[in-house]
């Protein structure tokens, strides 16, 4: 082995298990330190607006607004935002603002894009709180009542900008789905635990996320022209220091990809995403000010360049193989750590967040396909992001969108 590959070999193997470490303790830190402790009463219940973006939601826009009709929080509206839909969105939410009182609904003629609809939901809304979810989420009945706390009592103070949710995973009939079951607890929401009691997060979660909207208008709203808003807008507010909390008990209910294309299309869509906040932010190593968001960018930079290296040592591995040169690979029993210690992480993981989700242990057998088949699969995502970051077409004034795989099944 030359010292090239025997480099390459160590970053991948050390970097997963450094970071997996790390991500296990800061997760049950986290649990013992705030989330077993009883959440801050609700004393007050200032207006909030709940924004929902649509763009060809005709299957799943009814019975959201039907479900968030019946949130246990008494001051809050609807505005829905019809983005240029091509199938009978438009139609059905008229019908529906005609149903529901609190519902509100802004028609445009032409997709522009997820972020700009948001701003403009912001424009026509009336509370200072702004909550952002997807047209397929179901907002659980008492998520307002654990988010509005975090802004309004002494305790936090009038630093925290944004809290985001915790969104649960809804359809289970397929493997996909239920490796993606597993996956938002292991290694979003396990990940989301651990950075916020570092101080800073990579995103929040732009299916359920609660805005200040005074510190959206402070750092300039959504980018507009980045293909994932809600990653640019975590940046933003945390450069102009606003704190972001995660609250794991303001729990949503979402929908999937349950095909291997409709996976494809997202995960390209988050990985293209974090690399365009990568790029425009590179400017944190030139203020002291932002120290704090050093870790997150450097481990964001690393889990990049992790898939590089993994690749090429693949594609190294293949060669020795196919010419005989080699007849023992260290990535063959470096793999068997990291999956064991992937099914640790996994097992963690999905104890903390069974308070939320009772039955959600039964299905971590389904999580030993994750080292199986997600590590090649999020190789080849990020081999395929960074050309489409790099070549994109940096005159576009909109990021356009399309609605989402949803789902085999709803």
């Amino acid at each position: 082995m030359d010292n090239f590959t025997m480099y390459v070999s160590l970053f991948v193997f050390w970097y997963p298990l450094v970071m997996s470490t790390v991500w296990i303790i800061g997760g049950i830190l986290f649990y013992h330190r705030r989330e077993k402790k009883p959440g801050v009463p609700l004393t007050e219940t200032p207006m909030v607006s709940i924004l929902i973006p649509c763009y060809n939601e005709e299957d799943t826009i009814e019975n959201t607004i039907e479900q968030l009709n019946e949130l246990n929080y008494p001051n809050y509206e609807i505005i829905t935002i019809n983005d240029g839909s091509k199938d009978m969105t438009e139609l059905i939410l008229e019908n529906l603002s005609k149903k529901y009182k609190k519902l509100r609904v802004i028609q445009l003629k032409t997709n522009t894009g997820k972020a700009n609809a948001l701003y403009l939901g912001l424009i026509a809304s009336k509370g200072e709180f702004l909550v952002g979810l997807d047209a397929d989420a179901y907002l659980d009945v008492d998520a307002l009542s654990y988010m509005i706390p975090h802004f309004i009592t002494p305790h936090y103070g009038e630093r925290v900008g944004a809290v985001t949710g915790n969104p649960r995973v809804r359809n289970r009939s397929s493997l996909l789905a239920r490796i993606q079951l597993c996956e938002f607890s292991s290694i979003i929401s396990l990940i989301k635990r651990t950075q916020r009691l570092l101080g800073k997060v990579m995103t929040v979660s732009g299916v359920v996320v609660m805005f200040r909207k005074r510190a959206l208008i402070d750092c300039g709203l959504w980018d507009r022209d980045l293909i994932t808003e809600d990653i640019g807008v975590t940046w933003k507010l945390q450069k102009r220091f606003w704190d972001i909390r995660y609250e794991p008990r303001a729990i949503c209910w979402m929908l999937v990809p349950e095909t291997i294309v409709g996976l494809w299309k997202q995960r390209v869509r988050w990985a293209q995403g974090g690399l365009e906040v990568i790029m425009r932010h590179w400017d944190i190593f030139l203020d002291w000010r932002y120290r704090r968001l050093l870790p997150v960018y450097i481990e964001q930079i690393f889990s990049i360049f992790w898939a590089i290296a993994w690749s090429i040592l693949f594609i190294i591995t293949i060669i020795q193989i196919i010419t005989g040169k080699q007849t023992f690979f260290p990535m063959f029993w470096q793999g068997q750590y990291l999956s064991l210690l992937c099914l640790v992480q996994f097992v963690v993981a999905m104890s903390l967040d069974k308070r939320y989700d009772e039955k959600l242990l039964k299905y971590y057998l389904w999580a030993i396909w994750y080292p199986i088949f997600y590590w090649y699969f999020n190789a080849l995502v990020i081999l395929r992001a960074i050309p489409k970051t790099l070549f994109r077409d940096k005159r576009k004034k909109f990021a356009i969108w399309d609605s989402p795989d949803r789902g085999i099944s709803i």
